[in-house]
């Protein structure tokens, strides 16, 4: 699984009043969506969906073309990670040309399951490795999360996320919207190896890294 993110110098992902990110240029937009020409599904938090209203589509005429000769669907398939499945259906992400599945976790106690229209399919959240597995067996090998914060630290936590893609994006913002909780993830020194780092426009900077063995 890789994590995407586009990041300010001081690790925030949206300015101190909070509202959908706005970071990242071209050269993001662009590495953005060669991890998702990458993908077979791309993960995506109830909440981040809420604020955002949509998701990332491959707009690049040659992305598409790649995965077309390949015989893949033109996206990867949208898995919206929630409890509840509650959400305004009115929301333009119901209307974008992808798949939708729903992983599903555990409702809270006062609540019945809610039936989720839009969606093509809806996979039990038991345990995050259950639920990968659960994924790769439908075909959904390789996953691009794409946030929000308290899923990301989850996954990392699990030792489930094996690849951190970052856009460092030349601007300072303060505020306590990081791209992880404070709690953290519990991530040792040295559990991370620096795989590419490569100037993009406009000042900013991709770094990649992967797990580390062991």
């Amino acid at each position: 699984m890789r994590l995407v993110l586009a990041v300010s110098l001081d690790g925030r992902l949206a300015p101190p009043e909070g509202g959908a990110a706005q970071l990242g240029g071209p050269g993001d937009r662009r590495m953005l969506e060669e991890a998702l020409a990458w993908a077979d599904g791309c993960l995506i938090g109830a909440e981040t969906l809420r604020r955002h209203r949509t998701t990332c589509l491959i707009r690049d005429p040659d992305l598409l073309e790649a995965r077309r000769a390949a015989d893949r669907s033109p996206q990867p398939v949208a898995v919206v990670v929630s409890g509840s499945g509650r959400w305004p259906q009115d929301l333009p992400f119901f209307d974008q040309p992808l798949r939708r599945w729903w992983l599903q976790g555990e409702p809270a106690a006062s609540r019945s399951p809610v039936p989720a229209p839009g969606f093509e399919r809806c996979l039990p959240l038991q345990d995050w490795e259950q639920a990968i597995a659960a994924l790769a067996d439908a075909g959904l090998k390789r996953l691009v999360l794409l946030g929000g914060a308290h899923l990301a630290q989850e996954l990392l936590a699990s030792s489930l996320v094996h690849e951190l893609q970052l856009t460092l994006v030349p601007v300072v913002l303060g505020g306590g919207h990081t791209w992880l909780p404070v709690a953290g993830t519990g991530q040792p020194p040295g559990a991370w190896r620096l795989l590419e780092q490569r100037p993009l426009l406009a000042g900013e900077l991709l770094l990649r890294y992967v797990r580390a063995p062991g």
